[in-house]
């Protein structure tokens, strides 16, 4: 194959070849995959894969940056030609029968020297005046969570505040209004130091130089039943000093409930600066959602189970747990089994596929996921503590329970004996527990008493609480 490399913008990948035309061309990547129109046949054909898609009902983007394989059947892949055609959003390199789809930005900016310019340059840029925001949510992998939940309350209540979000493709939606920025891009570096307000779920990435009257608030991603920063396993002076480092950047930090502000104020040593125990605006859609909606979008229809599977990452392996044979999981419980990758395991494997599954690691908000669902399946995510909103039944598929409790994290409390369902360690134990009629009033004490503990402020009206704060103290004008 015609090896080439497209500097410029590609709105779809043409190949060509003579003889027979195959009777199927995939563009096939860890997230994504199309599925090209082939023409003619005979003495030559054609194959136009588009370079971008739309998911679970959502606006037609740019296919997410990575790498993809070609497969074109009964084709001799080094005999073809490419013909790259235009339009922004995304740059492509081919060699043989790998392609790789990059973030728009110029390659200039992606070199040390070039990163380094950007860095000075906003270090030196003044910043901090702009009657704006800059939200990334999990390092600019997606746009949900509590800054998306933040989003949409101070869209409608302040419309003349500038949104910025950052995301590391365009293949990343952003809410209605807002402004995406390529992370590393010189927009990027502009709004992050321009926005008045950065509002942020996990840690600050690159150089963080803060300018006069920047606020910073800390959102973060979960309660805690793992244990985090410097109460983690093991001392390791760079990993103190690194989360000191962190916790100095935030101005604000926010909490689902009284336990988790006092977890988060001594595990990143957060001393002296407010933390906002207001509930979690994510959840505020377990409240008011529409589940219905949400079914339809991932193509599940009327009156199935839906069991929702999402465990969390491990430190010791980049990829998702394959705990479960999700197949055989919707056959034995006679379910729709949606399975949800960790933001951290999003670049590592690829989507599940099999009858009744459906893999939604990329769909953007969690807290949809666990509205569709009937039941949860997770082991020692935060998940647990944001599910536990609707009431419904939860299970623990934990078979590495003593690996992860004594060796990889650690837990703060006794997951066995208050966890709101059962412990299992088998995905035999697992359909057993899916199909007692006695679960309910198991658990009930258990999941009331937990509710009580972290669930006392996620009413609805987290994000309303959270914005009128943020408006309040000035850290925005409407």
């Amino acid at each position: 194959m015609t090896t080439a490399r497209i500097d410029e913008a590609a709105q779809s990948l043409i190949i060509a070849g003579t003889g027979q035309r195959p009777a199927s061309a995939l563009l096939v990547g860890p997230r994504a995959r199309v599925e090209a129109h082939v023409t003619g046949g005979g003495k030559t054909w054609k194959a136009s894969f588009p370079l971008e898609a739309g998911r679970w009902g959502g606006p037609v983007l740019p296919l997410p940056a990575g790498e993809y394989e070609l497969r074109i059947d009964d084709v001799e892949l080094d005999d073809l030609i490419v013909i790259p055609t235009m339009l922004p959003g995304v740059r492509v390199a081919v060699e043989g029968e790998r392609v790789s789809i990059a973030a728009p930005i110029d390659p200039v900016y992606e070199t040390p020297e070039g990163q380094s310019t950007l860095e000075e340059r906003y270090v030196a840029q003044t910043g901090g005046t702009e009657n704006a925001v800059f939200f990334e949510s999990f390092y600019g992998r997606s746009v949900g969570c509590n800054p998306q939940a933040i989003d949409r309350e101070l869209a409608a209540r302040a419309p003349g505040v500038r949104r910025y979000w950052s995301v590391v493709d365009l293949s990343v939606a952003v809410p209605e209004g807002a402004v995406a920025v390529v992370e590393g891009s010189p927009e990027w570096w502009r709004a992050r130091g321009a926005a008045r307000l950065l509002v942020v779920n996990d840690w600050l990435r690159r150089r963080f130089a803060r300018k006069p009257g920047q606020k910073v608030l800390q959102t973060w991603h979960g309660t805690p039943l793992k244990r985090l920063a410097l109460h983690r396993p093991g001392f390791d002076p760079r990993r103190m000093a690194a989360v000191v480092k962190e916790s100095r950047r935030w101005d604000v930090l926010l909490a689902q409930n009284p336990y988790s502000a006092r977890i988060l104020k001594k595990a990143y040593a957060f001393l002296g600066r407010p933390i906002w125990v207001e509930g979690y605006p994510r959840n505020d859609a377990l409240v008011t959602g529409d589940a219905a909606a949400i079914r339809a979008a991932l193509g599940i229809a009327e009156g199935e189970r839906v069991l929702l599977y999402a465990p969390t990452w491990r430190d010791d392996r980049r990829e998702m747990v394959d705990f479960i044979d999700p197949e055989l999981l919707a056959e034995q419980a006679d379910a729709v089994v949606l399975v949800r990758g960790h933001s951290r395991t999003l670049l590592q494997g690829r989507d599940h596929a099999g009858a009744r599954v459906i893999d939604v690691t990329g769909y953007p908000e969690t807290a949809q996921l666990l509205l569709a669902a009937d039941a949860l399946i997770t082991d020692y995510s935060s998940v647990m503590f944001d599910f536990s909103v609707t009431g419904k039944p939860m299970y623990f598929l934990v078979p590495d329970l003593a690996h992860y409790r004594g060796e990889l994290r650690g837990f703060y409390f006794d997951l066995a004996e208050r966890a709101p369902g059962p412990l299992v360690s088998t995905q035999g134990e697992l359909a057993d527990a899916l199909a007692d009629p006695d679960h309910e009033s198991t658990y009930q004490a258990r999941y009331g008493a937990w509710k009580a503990q972290f669930n006392a402020r996620d009413d609805g009206h987290a994000a309303q609480r959270v914005v009128d704060r943020i408006l309040d103290q000035g850290f925005l004008t409407r």
